[in-house]
């Protein structure tokens, strides 16, 4: 017990409380302290109940603190075994019950007040089965509890990123590589701009870029709505598919069936359902407001203590013999003409509860069909989500095998065909690869050896005239020209071609010189940067050597500094030190007697006769306590025993006057009850 209250006054006296108890105080709190003080820890938990429970009934603070004990799952201790007890024990404030109460909270605050936010929002309210029948306080109660999953998934990703969370400097380091990616991006972009800005019809070649993505994004959009419009017309079907064959089934009952078979079970169910409206529902309706008003009543009562709980047992003895003596009076009392009736009255009992039984069977099977269809209905929703259909009936199934097998050989055999499709396409692919390696090997060879000739460009010009050539043999055909034509054009081109390479041959003489001298200067530079590079080592060498010469002398400077410093400090001290000496060595000589007053030698003589005085007034003093020091002591132990009765009786006072209030309060509520 006394490492229980030292741990309450520890945790009470640190944050958030920053209470200022000790052990002697802590247990001298009287009951409605304890009780505040509790209020006062559960308030910290949960900021609803920070509370002053001098504003509130004893009743109500113990029913809202047993309320949110029962959330957090306190389990009293084995010296508390009894409920009532224990509700007692808070509703007095005693010590037994508080403190276990005090050192179970603030060894888990934290905990606690996690699990008390909780609670705010996963407390389940209990629904009653018969209000679930309707379908809006089903939705709700359905969405009530997806809701309820929803928080419980995202508390816990928040605990977990609190667990797992990234520091402040990895965020700015993420920052950082992000602004700094962000500035690469930036000028790749103005390096693009700049390299389209060169070519001829940029803007153009923008805006017809801009307008496909445009029509991209417009394409996807179309490609949604038609899936969903395909989806929405897949659903429809399938309702339409549902009502027909609702439809076909309706109609195979009217057709089997007579309009008095149709009557008669309208009339069964107009009489089911009458009977539910007018006398089971009814029944239910006010046994249910019956339990609902006991309940009720049983909320608004005060607490009760075992003694109330007995006391209503022997009441309910008492009104239990009551009956069975009126019971026994009735049958001494039975007249012969009433057996008439009993009968009647016992087998229409039995027929009201077969009724009865029946009736709740009925609801049963419907409740029980209505479910199936809606699982039916579910599975059928969940077939169509899967790209399912309908189940079939036994001639549709036939027919779909039948189906199935026709579409399984003809698969097979388009297989075969796209099989050998696809070989062929291999066969063909390779052969255009090899094709296309060996024409750019030639043309890599072509360009070779005219940048031997010197005529770079040719075979790009010969290709230009041969397709040149083509177009213009296309056109001639087409257009009926001669052969005169075509070789005028071709004089033409080749006059070109001449022309060019005249044009071109001092470029390319002159190209050839420039890439000499580039060489030359390159071969210079790599010579003049090793140079460099091997003065600028030797020079950094020396640099690094001179500096770790410098830092060792500057550091033998301010050691050098630092001494001087100190000598010249204890040079001024000794002086004054002597100077004192000269000075005291004067006066100790001299004649006169106030120099000889102002010596520290005469100062500290007459501080030792001073001290020597009061030593020995202490020492009388003390010898006078030691005389008194028994009449003394004895005088304060009665005073302590007289301070600890006094305190005895103001205790006991405040205990009778508890117990007197808590008995007017249960006899008050017993008062209730009976008038009730």
């Amino acid at each position: 017990m006394g490492d229980q209250m030292q741990v309450i006054v520890e945790k009470l006296n640190q944050e958030p409380f920053k209470k200022s108890y000790n052990l002697i105080s802590f247990d001298s709190l009287e009951p409605l302290q304890l009780l505040q003080l509790l209020s006062d820890v559960l308030g910290e938990i949960d900021p609803k109940h920070a509370v002053d429970i001098r504003e509130e009934l004893p009743e109500q603070t113990a029913k809202r603190m047993l309320n949110l004990l029962g959330i957090l799952k306190y389990k009293p201790p084995g010296t508390v075994s009894d409920l009532s007890a224990f509700r007692q024990g808070l509703v007095t404030g005693s010590k037994a019950v508080i403190h276990p109460v005090l050192h179970w909270l603030l060894q888990r605050t934290n905990e606690l007040r996690t699990r008390a936010y909780l609670a705010r929002f996963l407390v389940k309210l209990e629904v009653p089965a018969e209000f679930l029948q309707d379908d809006t306080v089903a939705d709700f109660n359905k969405q009530y509890e997806e809701l309820m999953e929803a928080f419980k998934n995202l508390h816990k990703e928040h605990e977990q990123l609190k667990i797992s969370g990234l520091s402040t400097a990895e965020i700015r380091r993420d920052i950082s590589a992000m602004e700094e990616e962000k500035d690469q991006l930036a000028k790749r972009v103005e390096r693009l701009k700049k390299r389209v800005e060169t070519v001829q019809n940029h803007q153009r070649m923008l805006e017809i870029a801009r307008q496909l993505r445009l029509e991209k994004e417009r394409e996807e959009s179309l490609a949604q709505q038609k899936q969903e419009q395909k989806s929405q017309l897949f659903h429809t079907e399938q309702r339409l598919q549902r009502a027909q064959v609702q439809l076909k089934e309706m109609q195979h009952m009217v057709a089997d069936s007579k309009p008095e078979s149709l009557m008669k079970k309208l009339e069964e169910e107009i009489n089911f359902n009458s009977y539910l409206v007018n006398e089971k529902i009814p029944r239910e309706m006010e046994s249910k407001k019956t339990s609902v008003y006991f309940l009720q009543k049983l909320v608004a009562e005060p607490a009760m203590t075992q003694a109330d709980l007995t006391a209503l047992e022997s009441e309910i003895e008492e009104v239990t013999a009551q009956m069975n003596q009126l019971i026994e009076k009735r049958i001494i009392t039975y007249e012969p003409t009433d057996s008439k009736f009993s009968m009647y009255r016992q087998q229409a009992s039995i027929i009201s509860r077969k009724k009865e039984a029946k009736a709740e069977e009925l609801q049963a099977a419907k409740e029980e069909m209505s479910s199936l269809e809606k699982q039916v209905e579910q599975r059928n929703t969940q077939a169509h989500g899967l790209g399912g259909s309908e189940l079939l009936t036994e001639d549709e199934f036939k027919q779909y095998v039948s189906r199935l097998r026709s579409k399984n050989t003809l698969y097979k055999r388009r297989r075969q065909e796209v099989a050998a499709i696809t070989a062929e396409y291999g066969i063909l692919q390779r052969t255009e690869e090899l094709l296309r390696q060996r024409h750019q090997a030639t043309q890599q060879q072509l360009q070779a050896i005219e940048e031997k000739k010197g005529i770079s460009g040719y075979s790009y010009t010969q290709e230009e005239l041969e397709r040149v050539s083509a177009v213009k043999s296309e056109m001639d055909e087409v257009k009926g020209q001669t052969l005169d034509n075509m070789s005028e054009m071709v004089k033409k081109l080749n006059a070109m071609v001449a022309e060019k390479k005249a044009s071109l041959a001092p470029v390319i003489k002159e190209l050839r010189q420039l890439r000499q001298t580039c060489q030359e200067l390159t071969q210079e530079r790599e010579e003049k940067k090793m140079h460099y590079d091997s003065c600028a080592a030797g020079l950094e060498t020396n640099r690094s050597a001179l500096e770790q010469e410098v830092k060792g002398l500057l550091e033998e400077c301010a050691q050098e500094e630092s001494n001087y410093h100190y000598i010249n400090c204890m040079k001024r001290s000794l002086e004054v030190q002597l100077q004192r000496a000269r000075e005291e060595m004067k006066a100790y000589v001299s004649p006169e007697p106030q120099e000889r007053r102002r010596a520290v030698r005469e100062q500290y003589t007459r501080i030792i006769l001073e001290q020597e005085n009061l030593g020995k007034k202490l020492r009388e003093k003390q010898k006078v306590v030691r005389e008194s020091h028994g009449l003394n002591m004895k005088q304060m132990k009665m005073w302590q025993d007289f301070e600890k009765l006094m305190e005895c009786k103001r205790e006991c006072f405040l205990k009778q006057q508890n117990q007197a209030a808590i008995g007017q309060i249960i006899q008050e509520g017993g008062k209730d009850r009976l008038v009730l």
